[in-house]
């Protein structure tokens, strides 16, 4: 009988969600960290019970914690995220240069394969990979110093925040960057080229360019790596050859901008989105909580309201903030920035809240365990 276990970073610390088979009923552990951030949360799927997460405080820095018994207990492994190099400029909100500068780790990324071999995307934007179970870091310098000298910050900072590995390739790396655009790598990380073409974005000088696209999210179905869905500031998109081109899906939808994204974990052309009112309303359209469906990949996009608020409802879900298990009848999760964490047992059907008053949450993932 299969268990799910949810991994929930928060404002103030961690919590793990776990249930049997059913998803009716939640045992709720944490806070993990009290008081710190965790940006994410990360479990390896070759060791399941070897967990990665990011704590950060604007007080005391960074810090990755380790588990090896799925969350009974941690430490702190290596923490130094030092740029290779001379790690040179990068390009301030104003377009003059500034250095780049370590603050956070924003998303953690386990290897399907090695439950040692875990990336890193930081803040300021860079990737970096440890071999030996988060006790050391070294940057892939080659993507900041191929792409990097004109990458400007989002809103919430320039950070690589999506990491992608393709089960097919591993040699083939995708990331997202904010605000830089999406990016693949071939060959493990060694080169990098812009995947950017066929995104329009109004808010920057080229509204076409190769490199300065405020991409969101990026997600992959593991059968099919050579499709591509991206959540982007403004825009949902798709390309169908592994980045190389894009173009619109956004349809239907009532808002074309959001920051979450998944992929069914069965049905490669069923994507999943939360549509946000706009980049300075970040709550849903109406106050109404919906997850947007679509089955045919992005042609039509149908409202999941099931067991939602569908008023007075104004929160926001972040970009890690959704995950799929993969059940045979897929679960999809998702978590807000009041609090609530939810569940649909039945590809998006029908919700219910596992837990309704945590602090913000920040990253949801998920693990289906045997």
């Amino acid at each position: 009988m299969s268990r799910i276990r949810v991994l929930v970073g928060t404002r103030k610390g961690a919590f793990i969600l776990t249930s049997d088979a059913a998803r009716r009923d939640w045992q709720v552990a944490g806070p993990f960290f009290g008081g710190w951030e965790i940006f994410h949360i990360a479990g390896s799927p070759a060791h399941p019970d070897r967990l990665y997460a990011s704590q950060s405080s604007s007080w005391f820095g960074q810090v990755i914690q380790r588990s090896d018994d799925g969350g009974l207990s941690w430490n702190p492994v290596g923490n130094d995220f030092t740029y290779a190099g001379d790690p040179g400029t990068h390009l301030h909100y104003d377009g003059t240069p500034r250095p780049w500068e370590f603050k956070r780790v924003w998303h953690l990324e386990p290897s399907p394969t090695d439950p040692d071999t875990v990336y890193a995307g930081v803040e300021d934007a860079a990737l970096f990979r440890s071999t030996d179970g988060g006790a050391s870091w070294h940057e892939l310098p080659a993507l900041r110093e191929q792409q990097g000298a004109a990458w400007m910050p989002g809103a919430g900072g320039m950070c690589l925040h999506t990491i992608l590995l393709d089960p097919t390739n591993p040699q083939r790396l995708y990331v997202a960057i904010s605000a830089a655009g999406a990016f693949r790598s071939d060959d493990g990380g060694t080169s990098w080229r812009p995947i950017n073409r066929g995104l329009h974005s109004q808010y920057i000088p080229d509204p076409e360019a190769e490199v300065g696209h405020c991409v969101h999210r990026i997600a992959m179905h593991p059968a099919r790596p050579e499709t591509l869905f991206m959540q982007k500031h403004w825009d949902v998109m798709r390309s169908d050859d592994a980045g190389g081109s894009w173009f619109e899906v956004s349809g239907n939808l009532p808002s074309d901008f959001g920051f979450a994204m998944a992929v069914h974990a069965h049905e490669p052309d069923t994507v999943y989105v939360v549509p946000i009112l706009s980049d300075s309303e970040h709550y849903p359209p109406e106050g109404k909580l919906r997850v947007y469906r679509s089955k045919n990949g992005g042609n039509d996009w149908d409202a999941l309201t099931d067991g939602l608020p569908q008023q007075h409802c104004y929160v926001n879900v972040l970009r890690d903030a959704m995950a799929v298990d993969t059940l045979p009848e897929c679960g999809v999760y998702f978590g807000t920035t009041g609090g609530q964490v939810y569940v649909s047992a039945d590809s998006g059907d029908h919700w219910q809240a596992i837990v309704r008053d945590l602090p913000a949450v920040l990253s949801v993932s998920v693990q289906t365990l045997p």
